[in-house]
């Protein structure tokens, strides 16, 4: 097992998961529409479960995660608040929404490639039922455009 290529796939779902909770929780005070905030707070408890399994899995193997990027938390806070002032309706806000998940998807796509040879089936796990999480939820919010 490469270790550094797991460390990475760990890295990218505990960065992935937690750009969706930051975005969620975000949106989440912009969005009117009631259906759409409930599926975004049973998306937010997946994102949750997930990040939770990844952290105790480093934690495991002794390797410490980095919180994602302070600089570029307040820019998606600052361009989710001035998007949402112009256009509140639940179709911009699953737009939205669907460009991060779909650059998570690609993200997480690429990390779970380089490891797919060697990689700890515990890691893979998670890393795939993340990317199952993500297309779910792309198609979701695709139903609301």
């Amino acid at each position: 097992m490469d270790g550094k290529k797991e460390e990475e796939l760990l890295a990218e779902i505990y960065r992935n998961a937690h750009y969706a909770l930051t975005s969620i929780a975000d949106i989440l005070p912009e969005t009117e529409d009631e259906p759409l905030r409930d599926e975004l707070k049973n998306m937010h408890d997946e994102y949750e479960r997930i990040s939770g399994e990844a952290a105790r899995c480093a934690h495991e193997r002794g390797l410490e995660l980095k919180e994602p990027n302070a600089f570029k938390r307040a820019m998606m806070w600052g361009s989710i608040k001035m998007s949402t002032l112009k256009d509140d309706s639940r179709a911009h806000i699953a737009e939205m929404m669907t460009q991060g998940t779909v650059m998570g998807i690609t993200a997480l796509t690429r990390s779970i490639r380089d490891c797919e040879s060697g990689c700890d089936p515990a890691i893979m796990k998670i890393a795939e039922d993340l990317l199952h999480i993500e297309q779910k939820s792309e198609e979701m919010f695709k139903s609301y455009l």
